[in-house]
């Protein structure tokens, strides 16, 4: 199926790793140019000398997505390089563990700087392309702002405003012909879960047990199945889906994980 991404220049931020990099890694297939904005420039220019390797086009730049500045040269950067910007897929974040009670005012603020104001910062200032291209914007959230998870109120805080500024994007400027769609996030196996996991006590003991509360198959969704719904809702053929919120979950937050 031709989806329409062929040379579509697609913002990702968080693009070097976990989920972002299986979204660069699919753009990649379906030919469209993904630019990714990281942190961590060893692994954005690793991804990005694999891909051109294997003749696909890619962009990497550096960023500190909490530093305002940074993220408008990042997309003043992509603009120059490719004079138009077709899409931008917000992805960078961090559960940072950061709560109520053991946490800070300090500390709650970094988390909301970390984990959705640079989301409003990158779509900021790529707003003129994209009303230029009648482009597409797909945020990443997770199921913390609805189901709680305890100890991480900054994560859970922001990913409610993730999934606000998606819906209010969505009203806000389908007059441009700009569709605004969040993908929600539940037990997705990055390297960042893989992480977590094995800083328990019985690693395999707690995955079976979070596996068991995933009411489609008992697994937990790979990186590439939430890419793939976000190539959807880049690509004409999700037209005319906007301001949803897209569950790639297996079932865990609707469906009830007792049975």
């Amino acid at each position: 199926m031709d989806l329409g991404l062929q040379n579509k220049v697609i913002v990702v931020t968080g693009g070097a790793r976990g989920i972002g990099e299986s979204i660069v890694r699919k753009l990649t297939d379906e030919n469209a140019v993904p630019c990714i904005i990281d942190i961590n420039q060893e692994l954005a220019d690793k991804l990005v000398k694999e891909l051109h390797q294997n003749g696909k086009d890619c962009f990497a730049i550096m960023a500190d997505l909490t530093k305002s500045a940074q993220c408008e040269n990042a997309i003043n950067m992509i603009l120059k390089k490719f004079d138009h910007i077709d899409g931008v897929v917000n992805n960078a974040g961090l559960n940072d563990g950061v709560s109520l009670e053991n946490g800070s005012y300090e500390k709650f603020i970094q988390s909301l700087k970390v984990n959705a104001a640079h989301y409003f910062s990158i779509t900021h200032f790529a707003l003129n392309a994209l009303k230029t291209s009648k482009g597409n914007i797909v945020n990443i959230c997770s199921k913390v702002a609805q189901t709680g998870q305890g100890g991480t109120s900054g994560y859970a805080a922001a990913n409610g405003m993730r999934m606000q500024l998606t819906t209010q994007w969505a009203e806000e400027f389908s007059v441009y012909g700009i569709r605004s769609n969040g993908i929600v996030v539940a037990e997705c196996y990055t390297p960042q879960y893989e992480w977590w996991i094995n800083q328990q006590s019985d690693p395999q003991k707690k995955l079976d047990e979070i596996n068991a509360k995933i009411p489609l198959e008992r697994r937990m969704t790979e990186p590439g199945e939430i890419a793939d719904a976000v190539i959807f809702l880049l690509s004409e053929k999700s037209y005319p889906l906007t301001g949803e919120l897209m569950y790639v979950d297996g079932g865990y937050v609707h469906l009830d994980r007792k049975a």
